[in-house]
């Protein structure tokens, strides 16, 4: 049974199996809820679906049946996510070779995001790759494909697409374009009545610039080289703008009634799944 179950493994991307891992420890978190739907009294019983999760199988109602049921609560329609993770080339930076990559803990997150959603009973799809929302394994595994193939034409900004009311999309990125732009989209959804979250990621270096001396900071963009001659005297200005930066990514979503949280790097990725997963929870419960 080991070895079968090691060849098992073996099988899937190793960032989905530490995505699925993330999102066990953080399924054990939420004492056992299984769902972000809007209720949980019991609604009815149905068969059991190829997509459904095994976990949601009533072995009591099954036991007196030929066929294999799926208890429902009261709020079994299930809800579409869209998710968009940044993963333009500025993504691509850790100050550290101790440290993951902004792009790396951002796909993590949004995986293991994934995981728990479907879980739930809940579809997603990666926003703006025009794939239909869908659940169970299947769906996770083919978004777990589009996220992969999504890498090489990553733009820095979501795109603007069509959602229907009351869809949800969350959005992880270091946010480092001008809080206008992003006040923007988050207007153009939130007109549509859509429902946001986002989580902004970040490296230890962005959020305290330890920098000192002669340093010469080259873009990943295409932007610019530009040369500080005393990287430290600027360190206050900078924190003091990042500050007013994030203030107004803030301001932004608070105005449209969205979430927003923010992640660095050096800290546990779980505990900033479990923010944002609960903070979905309790506005769907």
């Amino acid at each position: 049974m080991r070895h079968h179950a090691e060849e098992l493994a073996g099988k899937f991307p190793p960032l989905l199996v530490a995505a699925e891992r993330v999102a066990a420890t953080v399924s054990q978190g939420m004492h056992g809820r299984r769902r972000v739907g809007m209720g949980e009294a019991f609604w009815q019983f149905r068969p059991y679906q190829v997509t459904d999760s095994v976990r949601r199988i009533d072995w009591r109602r099954t036991a007196r049946s030929d066929e294999v049921y799926v208890r429902e609560t009261e709020w079994e329609a299930s809800q579409s996510v869209w998710i968009w993770r940044d993963a333009s080339p500025s993504m691509r930076f850790a100050s550290d070779r101790t440290l993951p990559e902004k792009a790396a803990r951002t796909d993590l997150l949004v995986l293991a995001l994934g995981a728990l959603l479907t879980e739930a009973g809940e579809r997603i799809a990666l926003l703006g790759e025009g794939a239909p929302p869908r659940g169970g394994r299947s769906g996770l595994n083919l978004f777990a494909n589009t996220l992969e193939n999504a890498r090489s034409s990553a733009a820095s900004l979501p795109a603007l697409e069509h959602l229907p009311r009351h869809a949800v999309t969350v959005m992880v990125s270091d946010f480092m374009e001008p809080a206008e732009d992003y006040a923007a989209i988050i207007g153009h959804f939130a007109a549509s009545g859509v429902s946001g979250f986002l989580l902004q990621v970040t490296d230890p270096a962005e959020e305290a610039f330890p920098f000192q001396g002669r340093i010469r900071f080259e873009g990943t963009e295409a932007e610019s080289a530009h040369l500080l001659r005393r990287a430290d005297r600027v360190r206050e200005a900078y924190v003091e703008k990042l500050a007013l930066h994030r203030a107004r990514l803030k301001d932004a979503c608070r105005t449209a009634g969205w979430f927003f949280a923010q992640h660095v790097t050096s800290e546990a990725p779980e505990a900033a799944l479990l923010q944002l997963y609960a903070a979905m929870t309790r506005q769907n419960g």
